[in-house]
């Protein structure tokens, strides 16, 4: 599985980098989205593949924030990518005729230092919260990596500053993306109801039905374990909604990219022949 999350994702970007019809906004920030995904996976399953056949349950307090800070950041980098990209499809169908003028690649490349500099924000500032506590010692992780949530509540430091930065992470990188993408799906709604033939209406929403799914798997996946760690369930529960956003989710990305794009799909069949 990890092999082929790897392998899909950087298809799709060899396929955007090769094809110069696919230098466009929306490909521009699919391939970042690769890449992040990639990195994400990347942060997390490379020790739990070593771990699996030695029975080696231990990584070190270092290695711990290391790994959280990489999960943070280019989880976090999924996010805000998703949210860009939901802004984009806003833009290509409810101003077409502006589109080109507004999304340039000056405005792109602004929108992705953006997502570069929150990832980064985020990332360091649950580093520096993780930091505050005493180190840990022989303490048990119910998961297969080092979760924020999860180092958090092994504290017994004060629950207050832990709460705050709990709350301004979720805020920040949860519910403040997740309202720019209902409200660019809601303009967008509104937009092809208001195309008279039912060929353009199919037409329009066939360029965000990937979006779309990638978004509904991430957010339905990603909540449940986030929101879980304040919820009495069980460990195991816990492990399985992170493995699926963890790796089953960066692994059908491609998938549904490619199998529902045109586009992508006879790039890929040249670059094959």
């Amino acid at each position: 599985m990890y092999l082929v999350t790897v392998l899909g994702n950087l298809l799709i970007i060899l396929a955007v980098i090769s094809d110069s019809h696919l230098h466009t906004p929306m490909y521009f920030f699919l391939c970042n989205l690769s890449f992040a995904d990639i990195c994400f996976s990347s942060a997390m399953v490379p020790k739990m593949i070593v771990d699996i056949p030695t029975h080696i349950k231990v990584i070190s307090y270092v290695g711990c924030l290391t790994q959280m800070s990489f999960v943070s950041m280019f989880g976090c980098m999924d996010d805000m990518l998703l949210t860009v990209m939901a802004y984009d499809r806003f833009l290509a169908i409810c101003h077409p005729l502006h589109y080109a003028v507004i999304m340039n690649l000056h405005l792109c490349v602004l929108l992705l230092l953006v997502c570069v500099f929150i990832s980064l924000l985020d990332s360091q500032v649950q580093n520096v919260t993780a930091l505050q506590f005493t180190c840990f010692k022989d303490v048990e992780i119910a998961n297969f990596f080092c979760h924020p949530t999860e180092i958090f509540n092994l504290s017994c430091s004060d629950t207050l500053i832990k709460t705050f930065v709990t709350y301004l992470v979720g805020t920040m990188v949860g519910f403040f993306p997740m309202l720019g993408i209902l409200f660019s799906y809601c303009k967008i709604v509104s937009s092809i109801l208001k195309i008279s033939s039912s060929g353009g209406r199919y037409k329009a929403f066939s360029t965000c039905s990937s979006h779309l799914s990638v978004v509904c798997l991430f957010y339905g996946t990603g909540l449940t374990s986030y929101l879980g760690s304040f919820v009495s369930y069980s460990p195991r529960e816990g492990m399985v909604t992170s493995l699926m956003y963890g790796l089953v989710t960066p692994m059908l990305n491609p998938f549904i990219y490619s199998l529902r794009n045109r586009d992508i799909n006879s790039t890929l069949k040249r670059l094959h022949c």
